[in-house]
Parts: C-alpha cells; structure tokens; sequence
C-alpha cells in the first residue's frame, strides 16, 4: 500500500497517474498547501523541502521498514523500479526515458510554473516576466512537439514516466496561453493519454478534494514560502 500526501496540482497528478496506471493500491492524504499542511511537522518528516507530492510505501520490495520518497521526479522513478512498469528495461530506451523525465523536472515544470505565476498569480503583473515566461512554454511546447514526430509517445511507443511527468503540466495549456492547435504532435499525444481509463481516473482527483478560493493568507502561504501564522 502507498501513502500518497497529494494535492491536484501537476506535481500532484503525476503521481496518481502512475499509481492508477500500473495498479498499485494506494490512500490519499490531503496536503492543503494554501493552508500551509505541507510546513507541519509530520509531513516536514517525509518531505523535507515542504514540498508536496510525497509518498510512503508501506511494503517496499526490500520487506523492510516503510520508505518515504520525496520529490515528484523521484517518486516516479521509485515507483517504476519496484514495479517494473512504465520505464524500459533496455538500457538504451531507459536513458531516454530518463533524459525526459529530467527535462521535465528541470525545465517544463518550472517554466511553466513560472508562466503560471506571472500571468495568473501574482498580483503585480509585470509585463517583461509575463512575456519572458510565456515565450519559453512556447519554446518547450515546441521542442516536445519536435519530439512526438514520428512517436506515439516522448519514447518510442509504449507509455512512460517521461509521458507521465509531462502531461499535467500540458494540461494547463490554456492557462498558459497556449493553443495546442499550435503544436499538432503535441495535441494527438496529449488527447491520447488523456483518453486512457486510468488517467481519466487519476484526473478525477481534481474535482474529489475540496478546495477554497486562493485569499491572501493562502498567496503569502504558497508564494513567501513560510508557515502560515498560528
């Protein structure tokens, strides 16, 4: 069983995607980051970067103690090498998986949450941010649609983590100001992987945890960084 502390955010829905897809029996336990759940001190002990998604397997392969992983990428990477899912057992296919999947924790994700943050967040709309970010999603969307020619998916055609780590985030293509008309292999792969059973069931998350409108005390939680005050 999987501990998943999880809210329905991209990072977030990673996770259930991969757990739904390779059928791994697992609870969900709210972090409400507007709230500030992700600085107590339980959660801090799984994940110390006070950074939500999180997980604790309960019944690593090992059969030892529980493992607690944090960070998305990490996560995902776990959980494909206990399962033998979703990531090659080639060497040569695995590398590619691998680069993708970093591509996305290190660049998509947080240029696209920069994009978000500029152009929907932040109070203070300041216009070289908004402009700087948005032409680097556009850059990314394209290096990926460059990449989908001629593939079913970002390696080969069997599904991966490479595929998993990147759809939540092009799922927020029109908050980014994107229109996936733009990007023709990008949109075939996205409409594919959003169809599948497993992934509408990962989505439907979204709509199962109950959420506030983001106040002010929410914003200075998520966007300072800091406990909320008690």
């Amino acid at each position: 069983m999987i501990d998943l502390h999880y809210w329905p955010t991209p990072n977030g829905h990673k996770i259930t995607l991969f757990l739904e897809e390779a059928g791994l029996p697992y609870t969900v336990f709210p972090v409400d980051i507007g709230r500030g759940d992700q600085f107590k001190p339980e959660f801090l002990a799984i994940s110390p970067n006070n950074k939500m998604p999180a997980i604790v397997d309960r019944a690593p392969a090992d059969g030892g103690a529980p493992v607690s992983v944090f960070e998305s990428g990490a996560i995902l990477l776990y959980l494909a090498e206990k399962t033998g899912k979703l990531i090659p057992a080639d060497p040569r296919a695995r590398i590619e998986v691998l680069e993708w999947l970093f591509w996305q924790v290190g660049g998509l994700g947080p240029m696209l949450g920069q994009n978000h943050h500029f152009g929907t967040y932040a109070t203070q709309k300041i216009p070289y941010a908004i402009e700087r970010y948005e032409r680097e999603t556009r850059r990314l969307y394209g290096v990926l649609d460059a990449r989908l020619k001629d593939r079913r998916f970002i390696v080969g055609d069997g599904l991966s983590i490479a595929d998993l780590a990147c759809h939540p985030w092009i799922a927020s293509h029109a908050q980014q100001k994107v229109d996936l008309g733009d990007y023709p292999q990008v949109q075939r792969w996205f409409d594919a992987i959003a169809a599948r059973p497993a992934v509408q069931r990962a989505y439907a998350w979204d709509g199962k945890i109950e959420r506030t409108p983001l106040d002010d005390a929410q914003r200075a939680v998520l966007f300072g960084g800091t406990a909320p005050a008690s």
